[in-house]
Protein backbone atom coordinates (compact mmCIF):
# COMPACT_ATOMS: atom_id res chain seq x y z
CA UNK A 1 0.00 0.00 0.00
CA UNK A 2 3.03 2.53 1.13
CA UNK A 3 4.62 1.47 -2.49
CA UNK A 4 1.68 2.71 -5.12
CA UNK A 5 0.65 5.96 -2.77
CA UNK A 6 4.70 6.79 -3.16
CA UNK A 7 4.58 6.06 -6.91
CA UNK A 8 4.09 9.09 -8.85
CA UNK A 9 2.89 8.64 -12.73
CA UNK A 10 4.54 9.50 -15.59
CA UNK A 11 2.14 12.17 -16.74
CA UNK A 12 2.46 14.01 -13.58
CA UNK A 13 6.18 14.13 -13.22
CA UNK A 14 5.94 15.87 -17.15
CA UNK A 15 3.61 18.01 -15.79
CA UNK A 16 5.54 19.23 -13.11
CA UNK A 17 8.18 19.97 -15.83
CA UNK A 18 6.38 21.98 -17.66
CA UNK A 19 5.18 24.14 -14.59
CA UNK A 20 9.01 24.42 -13.78
CA UNK A 21 10.26 25.95 -17.01
CA UNK A 22 7.01 27.78 -17.39
CA UNK A 23 7.89 29.50 -13.83
CA UNK A 24 11.26 30.24 -15.22
CA UNK A 25 10.11 32.12 -18.33
CA UNK A 26 7.66 34.16 -16.30
CA UNK A 27 10.27 35.07 -13.83
CA UNK A 28 12.73 36.32 -16.72
CA UNK A 29 9.82 38.07 -17.78
CA UNK A 30 9.10 39.92 -14.96
CA UNK A 31 12.65 40.77 -14.41
CA UNK A 32 12.74 42.88 -17.78
CA UNK A 33 9.93 44.69 -16.77
CA UNK A 34 10.65 45.58 -13.19
CA UNK A 35 13.73 46.97 -12.81
CA UNK A 36 13.73 46.32 -9.00
CA UNK A 37 14.13 42.54 -9.73
CA UNK A 38 16.47 42.97 -12.65
CA UNK A 39 19.17 44.78 -10.14
CA UNK A 40 18.48 41.70 -8.16
CA UNK A 41 20.14 39.28 -10.35
CA UNK A 42 22.02 42.33 -12.44
CA UNK A 43 25.74 40.84 -14.37
CA UNK A 44 29.11 41.51 -12.68
CA UNK A 45 31.82 42.91 -15.23
CA UNK A 46 35.26 41.37 -13.99
CA UNK A 47 38.29 42.84 -16.41
CA UNK A 48 40.90 40.02 -16.68
CA UNK A 49 43.13 41.53 -19.20
CA UNK A 50 46.61 41.58 -19.04
CA UNK A 51 49.32 43.51 -18.26
CA UNK A 52 50.64 46.54 -21.02
CA UNK A 53 53.64 45.68 -22.80
CA UNK A 54 55.77 48.18 -23.74
CA UNK A 55 57.07 47.68 -27.14
CA UNK A 56 59.32 50.62 -28.15
CA UNK A 57 60.33 54.16 -26.87
CA UNK A 58 60.89 56.85 -29.64
CA UNK A 59 62.53 59.80 -28.33
CA UNK A 60 60.14 63.17 -29.82
CA UNK A 61 61.94 66.17 -31.12
CA UNK A 62 58.14 67.93 -32.45
CA UNK A 63 56.97 70.82 -30.74
CA UNK A 64 52.98 70.33 -30.61
CA UNK A 65 52.16 74.09 -31.02
CA UNK A 66 48.21 73.57 -31.52
CA UNK A 67 45.11 71.38 -31.49
CA UNK A 68 41.70 71.63 -32.90
CA UNK A 69 38.62 69.85 -32.09
CA UNK A 70 36.42 68.82 -34.99
CA UNK A 71 33.05 66.59 -35.68
CA UNK A 72 31.32 65.42 -38.70
CA UNK A 73 28.15 63.58 -39.11
CA UNK A 74 29.04 60.66 -41.58
CA UNK A 75 25.81 59.17 -43.62
CA UNK A 76 27.04 56.35 -44.98
CA UNK A 77 25.02 54.31 -47.64
CA UNK A 78 25.15 51.05 -49.30
CA UNK A 79 22.65 49.37 -51.78
CA UNK A 80 22.99 46.50 -53.57
CA UNK A 81 21.74 46.18 -57.28
CA UNK A 82 18.44 45.06 -58.27
CA UNK A 83 17.47 44.51 -54.84
CA UNK A 84 15.47 46.91 -52.23
CA UNK A 85 17.05 48.20 -49.73
CA UNK A 86 14.69 46.34 -47.14
CA UNK A 87 16.00 43.53 -48.44
CA UNK A 88 19.67 43.91 -48.96
CA UNK A 89 21.54 47.24 -47.91
CA UNK A 90 22.82 49.56 -45.03
CA UNK A 91 22.56 53.38 -43.76
CA UNK A 92 24.32 54.49 -40.77
CA UNK A 93 24.07 58.23 -39.32
CA UNK A 94 27.09 58.45 -37.29
CA UNK A 95 28.73 61.64 -35.63
CA UNK A 96 32.71 61.44 -35.51
CA UNK A 97 34.28 63.87 -33.04
CA UNK A 98 37.97 64.04 -32.79
CA UNK A 99 41.20 65.91 -32.46
CA UNK A 100 44.14 67.01 -34.90
CA UNK A 101 47.55 68.77 -33.72
CA UNK A 102 49.73 70.58 -35.30
CA UNK A 103 53.40 70.34 -34.66
CA UNK A 104 57.05 72.04 -36.10
CA UNK A 105 59.58 69.62 -36.17
CA UNK A 106 62.84 71.10 -34.23
CA UNK A 107 64.83 68.45 -35.02
CA UNK A 108 65.73 68.99 -38.43
CA UNK A 109 67.49 72.31 -37.71
CA UNK A 110 70.72 72.27 -39.07
CA UNK A 111 73.41 74.47 -38.40
CA UNK A 112 72.62 76.79 -40.81
CA UNK A 113 69.17 77.18 -40.10
CA UNK A 114 70.29 79.04 -36.88
CA UNK A 115 72.50 82.31 -36.58
CA UNK A 116 74.06 84.22 -33.78
CA UNK A 117 75.27 87.58 -34.08
CA UNK A 118 79.01 88.12 -32.71
CA UNK A 119 77.57 89.95 -28.81
CA UNK A 120 74.98 87.04 -28.62
CA UNK A 121 72.05 90.02 -28.62
CA UNK A 122 70.23 88.83 -32.12
CA UNK A 123 69.07 85.38 -33.03
CA UNK A 124 67.78 84.05 -36.63
CA UNK A 125 66.34 80.90 -37.07
CA UNK A 126 65.10 79.27 -39.86
CA UNK A 127 62.30 76.41 -39.65
CA UNK A 128 60.42 74.04 -41.43
CA UNK A 129 56.79 74.57 -42.11
CA UNK A 130 54.18 73.04 -39.34
CA UNK A 131 52.43 69.73 -40.35
CA UNK A 132 49.49 68.17 -38.96
CA UNK A 133 49.29 64.88 -37.19
CA UNK A 134 46.91 62.27 -37.90
CA UNK A 135 43.64 62.94 -36.84
CA UNK A 136 42.28 60.95 -33.26
CA UNK A 137 38.89 60.05 -33.04
CA UNK A 138 37.52 59.88 -29.33
CA UNK A 139 34.87 57.24 -28.54
CA UNK A 140 33.73 58.96 -25.64
CA UNK A 141 32.25 61.78 -28.11
CA UNK A 142 31.52 59.67 -31.37
CA UNK A 143 28.16 57.61 -31.76
CA UNK A 144 26.05 56.08 -33.70
CA UNK A 145 22.75 57.86 -34.12
CA UNK A 146 21.16 55.51 -36.49
CA UNK A 147 21.64 52.05 -38.12
CA UNK A 148 19.19 50.72 -41.42
CA UNK A 149 19.59 47.45 -42.21
CA UNK A 150 17.90 45.31 -44.61
CA UNK A 151 17.02 41.37 -43.95
CA UNK A 152 19.89 39.66 -45.34
CA UNK A 153 22.05 42.14 -43.40
CA UNK A 154 20.74 41.44 -40.38
CA UNK A 155 21.09 37.92 -40.99
CA UNK A 156 24.53 38.13 -41.87
CA UNK A 157 25.34 39.97 -38.29
CA UNK A 158 24.75 36.16 -36.78
CA UNK A 159 27.42 34.49 -38.39
CA UNK A 160 29.75 37.61 -38.34
CA UNK A 161 32.42 38.02 -35.56
CA UNK A 162 32.18 41.73 -35.52
CA UNK A 163 28.49 42.21 -35.93
CA UNK A 164 27.12 46.00 -36.49
CA UNK A 165 30.64 47.24 -37.09
CA UNK A 166 31.12 50.80 -37.73
CA UNK A 167 34.68 50.62 -38.74
CA UNK A 168 34.22 52.00 -42.54
CA UNK A 169 32.06 55.22 -40.71
CA UNK A 170 34.84 55.52 -38.46
CA UNK A 171 37.20 55.73 -41.28
CA UNK A 172 35.10 58.32 -43.47
CA UNK A 173 34.95 60.43 -39.79
CA UNK A 174 38.83 60.63 -39.55
CA UNK A 175 39.65 61.07 -43.50
CA UNK A 176 36.68 64.48 -43.46
CA UNK A 177 38.32 65.41 -40.07
CA UNK A 178 41.75 65.44 -41.91
CA UNK A 179 40.51 66.90 -44.50
CA UNK A 180 38.78 69.86 -42.71
CA UNK A 181 42.21 70.29 -40.82
CA UNK A 182 44.17 70.82 -43.87
CA UNK A 183 41.76 74.27 -44.50
CA UNK A 184 41.30 75.26 -40.83
CA UNK A 185 44.40 77.18 -40.73
CA UNK A 186 45.79 74.94 -37.49
CA UNK A 187 49.47 74.82 -39.06
CA UNK A 188 49.36 78.85 -38.90
CA UNK A 189 48.47 78.99 -35.60
CA UNK A 190 50.84 76.25 -35.10
CA UNK A 191 53.76 78.41 -36.47
CA UNK A 192 52.72 81.46 -34.85
CA UNK A 193 52.63 79.92 -31.07
CA UNK A 194 56.14 78.13 -31.68
CA UNK A 195 57.73 81.85 -32.83
CA UNK A 196 55.90 82.95 -29.80
CA UNK A 197 57.81 80.47 -28.01
CA UNK A 198 61.00 80.81 -29.53
CA UNK A 199 60.92 84.43 -28.87
CA UNK A 200 60.01 84.37 -25.37
CA UNK A 201 62.64 81.41 -25.00
CA UNK A 202 65.77 83.10 -26.47
CA UNK A 203 64.54 86.75 -25.02
CA UNK A 204 64.66 85.38 -21.53
CA UNK A 205 68.57 84.21 -22.34
CA UNK A 206 69.59 87.61 -22.67
CA UNK A 207 68.54 87.96 -26.51
CA UNK A 208 66.98 91.49 -27.38
CA UNK A 209 66.03 90.85 -31.17
CA UNK A 210 65.06 87.54 -32.09
CA UNK A 211 63.79 86.58 -36.06
CA UNK A 212 62.02 83.32 -36.91
CA UNK A 213 61.02 82.42 -40.23
CA UNK A 214 59.40 79.27 -42.05
CA UNK A 215 60.37 77.43 -44.88
CA UNK A 216 62.01 74.49 -46.97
Amino acid sequence: MTTLIGRVPGWAKALGAVVVVLAVLFAGLRLTVLPGLKDLFGTETHDRSGPALLKSIRDMSRYEAASGNFQVVVDLEKDARYLPDAVRGTRTLYVGAGTVGAHVDLGKLGKGDVTVDDDRTSATLRLPHAALGTPALDPERSYAVSKQRGLLDRLGDLFSDNPNGEQAVQKLAVRHIGEAAKDSGLTARAEANTTAMLQGLLRSLGFKEVRVTYGA
